[in-house]
């Protein structure tokens, strides 16, 4: 598989998936963007780690809560790239909370990074992926975008709704040689849950390896997924094997959605 020639936007790629995900599409030949809001280190760090693969890779530092930033950054892409043949919506945010005390704000934050933002990325490439008559959308939801979890009401919510534009999006672009696919992951093992399991563990009175096994309990697997994993599934649905996969969510979470 090789996407030599090909260039790519990957929101949220400073750090876990989102950069797994930009390493890989650059292992295939593509040319990223690298987005985040993170320290200038931890940019200058995911840069480094992409642009390892050898091909060119910018940074773009676009709010996903600013529909105006995020339309400018397609266009850094189309004007210094080339064109942007590869969208990867990954930009996520979280918050845990029984609906009645959810904070509106929180709710609506979430609704605009981890859907909103979707919609703002795929209405701004399209015009030149169908110029070209090639692209490849790639939304990446979780195992909450097929089944709900308890007081992650704005996450669910927002999930299922990206799943459904995948498919939508997937149907309006079926002649146009775009397709548009939705990769749905489980539990991964990504910095940010690295840092929970110390305080899920001194919360409950538990060791470390107990707090694991208590997050791993909806997996059959009984592991964490690597980015390494999502990064390969990415990448696969961007090349030209996945040409005839499109409006598809592909679950990779140890089973999680299987029972």
């Amino acid at each position: 598989m090789t996407l030599k020639g090909k260039s790519a936007v990957v929101t949220g790629s400073t750090s876990g998936i989102g950069l797994a995900i930009a390493c890989a599409l650059a292992e295939a030949g593509a040319n990223v963007i690298v987005n985040g809001l993170g320290s200038e280190a931890d940019n200058a760090e995911a840069i480094r780690k992409v642009a390892a693969h050898g091909t060119r890779v910018a940074f773009d530092g676009a709010d996903m809560l600013r529909h105006n930033q995020i339309a400018e950054m397609i266009a850094k892409g189309e004007r210094d790239l080339g064109s942007v043949d590869i969208v990867v919506n990954n930009a996520g945010i979280q918050h845990v909370s029984p609906i009645e005390a959810f904070p509106i704000e929180k709710w609506d934050a979430i609704i605009a990074i981890n859907l909103s933002s979707s919609f703002h990325t795929i209405r701004a490439a399209l015009p030149g992926m169908k110029k070209r008559n090639w692209g490849r959308i790639i939304n990446v939801c979780s195992a909450h975008s097929l089944v709900a979890s308890p007081f992650k009401s704005a996450y669910v919510a927002a999930k299922h709704g990206l799943a459904g534009m995948t498919k939508a999006v997937a149907l309006e672009v079926a002649e146009t040689g775009i397709t548009v696919n939705a990769v749905s992951p489980g539990f991964v093992w990504t910095p940010l849950v690295e840092k929970q399991i110390p305080d899920l563990a001194k919360s409950q009175g538990i060791s470390e390896e107990a707090a694991k096994k208590q997050v791993l309990a909806s997996q059959p697997t009984g592991r964490f997924v690597s980015v390494e994993e999502v990064g390969a599934l990415a990448a696969f649905l961007a090349g030209e094997g996945a040409r005839s996969i499109t409006g598809a969510n592909y679950s990779i979470d140890g089973g999680w959605v299987a029972r």
